[in-house]
């Protein structure tokens, strides 16, 4: 069986790949790839720290290879530090990477073109699938997620720290995804299918920081 990593922001569409992947069973999954902001110790862009992400590995029982980032951090230093990744993957017997994006045609074109040259097949198991229904799949399949970071501009700072579930998607404005595809917000997963256990988790405070609201979700 071919070898595939999963590209994992520590959010539910990352984790939600892993689950279908899985489920298709066409891949044996070696691994969870993750950028985390060295000067902070947290997932980019979520923000997720450290300990949780790798109570996330452990719960889906694969190993978890973390890319650091400096920060700041330019395109040249991430794509740099990411072809460093995909040399180690091609070179460990990995064929695909698999990533969690939904329909921003931009972001999909940006990965093959980064991957055409490395031997390793760009895989997008949730691409295409409709937002709201893939919201209420996730959430009926037992997914465990909350928000943890908010676009103000975009959607309302008193999201942050909110559980992703019905009662949510029916508060969320209309021109909101259901799913935040657009950047309208992020998450992280604490429980679904794709673990072998619930992570015990607690909301802790909510900063703002560079434009952005976050809510900093802990172990507890």
């Amino acid at each position: 069986m071919k070898r595939a990593l999963v590209s994992w922001s520590s959010g539910k569409d990352s984790a939600w790949a892993l689950h279908l992947l899985r489920q298709a069973g066409d891949y044996e999954i070696a691994g969870l790839l993750t950028t985390l902001n060295s000067a902070f110790d947290r997932v980019a862009m979520h923000s997720t720290r450290r300990e949780l992400l790798e109570a996330q590995a452990a719960a889906a029982g694969l190993p978890l290879w973390k890319v650091p980032l400096p920060w700041p951090c330019s395109n040249e230093a991430y794509e740099g530090a990411m072809r460093q990744a995909c040399q180690r993957a091609k070179g460990e017997g990995i064929e695909a990477i698999a990533f969690g994006d939904l329909f921003l045609e931009d972001i999909r074109r940006y990965r093959e073109e980064r991957l055409a040259d490395t031997g390793l097949t760009p895989l997008f198991p949730v691409w295409g699938l409709e937002t709201r229904k893939l919201a209420e799949a996730m959430i009926e399949a037992g997914l465990k997620t909350r928000i943890v970071c908010v676009d103000p501009k975009k959607l309302s700072p008193s999201f942050a720290g909110r559980e992703f579930d019905h009662s949510l998607l029916a508060d969320l404005p209309s021109e909101v995804d259901p799913c935040g595809e657009n950047g309208e917000f992020h998450t992280a997963t604490y429980a679904g299918p794709m673990f072998m256990h619930p992570i015990p988790v607690e909301n802790g405070e909510i900063v703002e920081r560079e434009g952005f609201v976050f809510a900093d979700l802990k172990l507890s």
